[in-house]
């Protein structure tokens, strides 16, 4: 199944962050309550993952006020054959002309 990052901005205000955070613990849901914040180091943003099957569903996961501007991104761990694989990909593809 395939794992999304989840980032969700807000206003760089005292009283955004408060509204964010308690929007996100008070859905309940274990993505929101578990997401991590930058709020403290002044990245006004909470970020969190979500192992479901489509952007759509992860996007369905943020609170409807901030779901318009979540940033949602496909997450895929590479292996040493994978770069293998790319690397003869490359090459196929300067001797053909590509």
């Amino acid at each position: 199944m395939p794992k999304y990052l989840i980032e969700v901005e807000h206003e760089p205000t005292t009283a955004a962050c408060n509204r964010a955070i308690e929007i996100f613990l008070r859905t309940g849901s274990h993505f929101l309550t578990h997401a991590d914040w930058g709020c403290k180091d002044g990245v006004h943003k909470a970020w969190f993952t979500a192992e479901v099957d489509t952007k759509d569903e992860a996007r369905s996961i943020v609170p409807s006020d901030y779901r318009h501007a979540a940033r949602i991104v496909m997450l895929t761990q590479f292996t040493g054959k994978d770069l293998e694989k790319i690397a003869a990909h490359h090459q196929r593809r300067k001797e053909e002309g590509t």
